[in-house]
């Protein structure tokens, strides 16, 4: 079986979101123990598992995510790297259809120039009360809070970009504050403060109780990030920039109750997975 390691959400690699990316032969799913086994010791926040289906089913491959910790429900970084990998390996471009177990059939568009799109469910999130846990979680008080129920994340939503960058959360509070409230994680967000620099809103992602501490790129936090950012600023068509270390680009774009992210991807590693 292949394995590679892509950067999602980047045109450079060691940037963007490293998700490692397993193709399957036809046939089953193997045993879920095994995959949870290969992505932790692939240590990335997400690794995918594809696995072709038959000419006549409703999609071209079926799609599973694992974190370090857990199977996950909706990964968008490692949906971009395993449609950059399908490219690499077996030349597929234009879309591919790739159906997941709790969101349906996704759909992905390379186009020629590298640039790849994801159709994703679109997540707004609801005005929740800022929870008092959140000033020890994240250090700072946002200016509001929204769940989505979607994802099960909460987004708070802080005054300026300056702010978000300098976050220091504590991980085990917001551990905390995400298993007791049973979300996935948290995203923080502000107003890009200088637009002139190509991007409209920043973003950062926590989800310590699920192994991933701060995810570089994320591109699932963008089905709730675009809806609020879209209805605030007065456009469809946005880009975001998730300040993580690593960093990396998400250009979204709401569609009714649908969401389009488009990134680019670096493959860094290709090699044969020997159990």
């Amino acid at each position: 079986m292949h394995l590679y390691v892509v950067d999602a959400f980047t045109d450079r690699p060691f940037s963007g979101n490293p998700a490692a990316v397993c193709l399957l032969p036809a046939g089953q799913w193997p045993d879920a123990a095994w995959m949870q086994r290969i992505a932790t010791e692939m240590n990335h926040s997400e690794t995918a598992f594809a696995l072709p289906l038959s000419a006549s089913a409703e999609a071209d491959w079926a799609i599973r995510w694992f974190t370090p910790r857990v199977e996950g429900d909706l990964c968008g970084h490692a949906t971009l790297a395993t449609a950059h990998a399908l490219r690499t390996a077996k030349g597929l471009v234009g879309a591919v259809r790739f159906l997941s177990r709790n969101h349906g059939v996704l759909v992905t568009h390379a186009d020629a120039e590298g640039a790849i799109t994801l159709d994703f469910p679109a997540a707004p999130g609801a005005a929740v009360p800022v929870p008092d846990e959140l000033h020890e979680a994240l250090g700072a008080v946002p200016e509001a809070a929204f769940r989505s129920d979607g994802l099960g994340d909460l987004l708070a939503v802080f005054p300026d970009e300056a702010t978000v960058r300098a976050l220091t959360p504590n991980l085990d509070a917001v551990a905390d504050l995400t298993i007791r409230e049973g979300l996935r994680g948290v995203i923080v967000t502000a107003p890009a403060s200088d637009t002139g620099l190509g991007h409209d809103f920043v973003s950062r992602f926590f989800a310590p109780a699920r192994g991933i501490p701060e995810d570089p790129v994320t591109g699932s936090a963008h089905t709730t990030l675009a809806p609020y950012w879209s209805a605030r600023l007065g456009r469809k068509e946005l880009t975001g920039l998730q300040v993580s270390a690593r960093s990396g680009l998400v250009r979204t774009a709401v569609n009714g109750d649908r969401v389009h992210l488009t990134g680019n991807a670096v493959t860094v590693l290709d090699g044969a997975l020997h159990v």
